[in-house]
């Protein structure tokens, strides 16, 4: 494993290494295509060349604002061998307001934008003083004086070349670890969005902590289904392959962003990768498809997959094996039946090469931990936050313990404090706090904010969470997403949460609610098709009272769930299981803000939202969930 100062260094040392590697592939009338590193290094450096050309400076700011592509990381790569920021911005972004202010607060001077974005931004060009060039990366639909495409960059970069061999190289020469190399947004979910500064050095320092923890071979390839802003992304599914010698793929683009993630089955089928990275999400999108695919190939199938799954879950256990499986007499055999029968050909669908996923982004509930391990491609649980570039600690093919977040990544100190700052004992619960070279420098123009996030260098998350006797921490949420009862206690929302989605297929997303509260309510997103299917099962109809009651049950019986099954009995305090719950009509999204971009529920916004509903709960009549308010959503299911 090499050590980089800058992430420049880190491309051109792999493009030296691997010269002939594919380096990133996408797809073009029809079919994936490779660019290796060494044809890649040429389109950044001529990239780099135009926009020195252009008058771009170290220190400069440049907006990124395209869907995942290869011109995303030429582009970024060009930034940085010129000594400037990047800044790098959700395609999701929709708001003028959300836009214009990351424009204005990071004083942009040049945007980098695909054709798809480029209406969003020329609607609020007039009012953003340090925009001077718009850079287009594809055959603009619009006109104006400050547009430029990328060819046209591209050739201004070929005659600066020619023209001053000497100064591309002297601009890449001051790169250093201390250079500034991206201004990363928060989501901004409860006030103004925070710039956080990422060094070139906060980069390669959690590369080269990642890669301790993965091996990943040059001959690797993976398609990379999250937004490339994401740090996640960023980091573990560009920067870390790239330091390898390995490959990513783009997701074919559609003509909208839909479009575009229904392209994903058919391009992971296609690239065969040998791992992807998921959010709870999508994992429980995926999990979804699984179980539906193996419902349609009728009972006999559905009796055997589940009776193999069953095998599974004893053999696997809670995956704490250091890379050993700890099932023995029959169970191994037999494991590797129901394998090669049914879980092979479920792997299949993923390509038939994926060896695992690696999961970040939110909590994920050990359930879906435990089924995708039983199909023999685990999901490497890990957290982390933008502030720390972002992996703070992972699971992994060498070590997992399903439920924890996984081993903390070396070189870096974590501690777990209380509300005072004071260092807690082993075991305890506190607040994350972590200290390290992958730690960022600040917020943009922000000093308030940086100082009461890092004191002394520690980085104080804001996250809860404890690390075991066996040095895996366990995060159990945000400190401002805690439930808080009428008493004072307080409860992380996030496990149950994740629990009731992965055990029961009626309920599509939930939001827990306790605001110094004699009893805990919930919000319930019912799985619409799901229930409708039972109903006609048993000739019920959701226009008739009878049909109405039964559905809300099946609700009231998950719930019951967790005081019944032995399984799930006494896995979570009974005061802050729901008591009641509102169903509701319509989902969480990004498109009404109820989700942010990294798919995270907007607490505030949607208790302000269902504040009515949710007042409803604490009334005698709605602490029944067989109430009028809930009879009328499921009569409304399918409409």
């Amino acid at each position: 494993m090499g050590s980089w100062n800058s992430l420049v260094e880190l491309f051109e040392d792999s493009v030296r290494k691997y010269p002939d590697n594919p380096m990133i592939w996408e797809k073009h009338i029809g079919v994936y295509q490779k660019t290796t590193y060494k044809e890649a290094c040429e389109i950044v450096r001529k990239t780099a060349a135009g926009l020195l050309a252009m008058g771009l400076n170290a220190g400069d700011r440049v907006v990124l604002l395209a869907e995942g592509r290869n011109d995303w990381v030429f582009s970024e790569l060009a930034i940085f061998f010129c000594g400037a920021l990047n800044v790098p911005l959700s395609v999701k972004l929709k708001e003028e307001s959300e836009l214009k202010f990351r424009f204005s607060h990071s004083e942009a001077r040049f945007a980098i934008v695909s054709d798809g974005q480029l209406e969003k931004v020329l609607d609020i060009k007039n009012d953003l003083a340090n925009l001077e060039k718009i850079i287009v990366l594809d055959d603009p639909s619009e006109t104006d004086p400050d547009l430029i495409t990328m060819n046209e960059v591209r050739r201004l970069g070929e005659k600066y070349l020619r023209e001053n061999p000497d100064k591309l190289e002297a601009a890449k020469s001051n790169v250093t670890g201390d250079t500034p190399a991206n201004i990363c947004y928060t989501s901004g979910t409860t006030a103004d969005p925070k710039g956080i500064v990422l060094t070139q050095r906060n980069y390669t320092a959690n590369i080269e902590q990642g890669l301790a923890l993965y091996d990943i071979p040059e001959t690797f390839v993976t398609l990379l289904i999250l937004p490339w802003d994401h740090s996640f992304a960023h980091t573990a599914g560009i920067y870390i392959m790239m330091a390898n010698g390995a490959s990513i793929a783009s997701v074919e683009i559609g003509k909208t962003l839909i479009e575009t993630t229904r392209n994903i089955g058919q391009n992971i089928k296609e690239i065969k990768p040998d791992f992807l990275l998921s959010v709870p999400a999508l994992s429980d999108n995926f999990k979804k498809n699984i179980l539906k695919g193996i419902k349609a190939k009728g009972p006999k199938i559905e009796k055997l997959f589940n009776l193999g799954m069953k095998t599974a879950y004893k053999y696997q256990g809670d995956g704490f094996r250091k890379g050993r499986f700890h099932g023995n007499g029959l169970l191994k055999p037999m494991y590797k039946v129901f394998d090669k029968i049914i879980f092979s050909k479920v792997r299949e669908g993923f390509g038939g090469n994926l060896r695992y996923f690696v999961g970040g982004g939110a909590l994920l509930d050990i359930d879906f931990q435990k089924f995708f391990a039983a199909l023999g491609i685990p999901i490497y649980q890990g957290y982390g936050l933008t502030e720390a570039a972002p992996i703070i600690c992972a699971n992994n093919p060498k070590n997992q313990k399903m439920g924890s977040s996984g081993e903390i990544v070396p070189n870096l100190e974590v501690k777990i404090c209380d509300d005072s700052g004071n260092e807690l004992e082993q075991g305890k619960k506190g607040e994350i706090v972590v200290k390290g070279e992958n730690v960022m420098k600040e917020y943009w123009k922000n000093p308030e904010a940086t100082a009461s996030t890092i004191k002394d260098g520690w980085l104080y998350t804001g996250d809860m969470g404890y690390i075991d006797d066996e040095g895996y921490l366990f995060v159990l949420g945000r400190y401002k997403s805690l439930l808080i009862s009428d008493d004072g206690e307080k409860f992380s929302p996030e496990a149950i949460e994740e629990s009731l989605v992965s055990h029961s297929p009626y309920i599509s997303q939930v939001m827990l609610y306790n605001d110094q509260k004699s009893y805990t309510t919930a919000l319930f997103v019912p799985e619409k098709t799901e229930i409708l299917d039972y109903l006609k099962s048993r000739n019920l109809s959701r226009k008739d009272e009878a049909g109405q009651q039964a559905a809300i049950q099946l609700f009231i019986d998950v719930l019951n769930q967790y005081q019944q099954n032995p399984h799930l009995k006494n896995v979570f305090p009974a005061k802050w299981l729901p008591s009641t719950f509102a169903l509701l009509g319509d989902g969480f999204s990004e498109e009404n803000r109820f989700l942010n971009s990294t798919l995270k529920m907007v607490r505030w916004r949607i208790t302000e939202h269902y504040k009515a509903r949710i007042d409803y709960l604490y009334t005698p009549e709605g602490k029944n969930p067989i109430n009028h308010q809930n009879m009328t959503i499921i009569s409304r299911l399918g409409e």
